[in-house]
């Protein structure tokens, strides 16, 4: 079941909402003002790990100039 993104263009909410049938994509309602004048947006996830997100986990770049070790040339794929 997919969660859609919607902007009300009546009162500008965004909000999103839970479609189980693709035909209640129509019937959808903004939750602030009622209406059903909205733009579907694109959606954007993010990706959360469980480890440490310490920064001195991190890659060092060799020669110690670069804050972005794809900037030096290093590869971690």
């Amino acid at each position: 079941m997919p969660i859609y993104e919607y902007l009300c263009e009546d009162c500008g909410t965004k909000f999103e909402k839970l479609v189980r049938r693709a035909s209640q994509a129509s019937e959808v309602e903004c939750p602030s003002c009622g209406q059903n004048h909205l733009r579907q947006e694109l959606s954007t996830f993010a990706a959360h790990a469980n480890g440490s997100s310490k920064a001195e986990d991190a890659p060092v770049c060799p020669s110690g100039q670069c804050s972005n070790p794809g900037m030096c040339g290093m590869n971690f794929n």
